[in-house]
């Protein structure tokens, strides 16, 4: 695989970057949590989180930059237990470089 990554649309450079600077840069992590109970809605108090549901609210998932000194997943895991929204496993997932050029087209578009 090359060390660097260029991006054109439309036959416009979006960007030419070095492979990991680009991951560090526009990668996202994913942490998906399978709930105990399915949720219909996300309670007022996790508002503050970048949270959606998935699977007929079976799946909550977390969208967050693992580059920040503060990625909030631990006050995250806190606010759930205190909420008494259990969870029986776990998954984080890192974007690909396809992610990352889809989301940058898009953008562009």
């Amino acid at each position: 695989m090359a060390d660097r990554v260029g991006v054109i649309d439309g036959g416009k450079i979006l960007l030419v970057e070095e492979k990991t600077t680009l991951m560090r840069k526009l990668g996202k992590r994913r942490l998906a949590l399978t709930l105990q109970q399915p949720m219909t809605a996300l309670p007022d108090e996790l508002k503050g989180w970048s949270l959606t549901l998935e699977d007929g609210g079976r799946r909550l998932v977390y969208s967050f930059n693992a580059e920040t000194k503060d990625t909030g997943m631990p006050g995250l895991l806190g606010r759930l237990g205190e909420l008494g929204i259990a969870f029986k496993d776990l998954n984080t997932s890192q974007s690909s470089l396809e992610d990352i050029f889809v989301g940058l087209v898009e953008h562009a578009a």
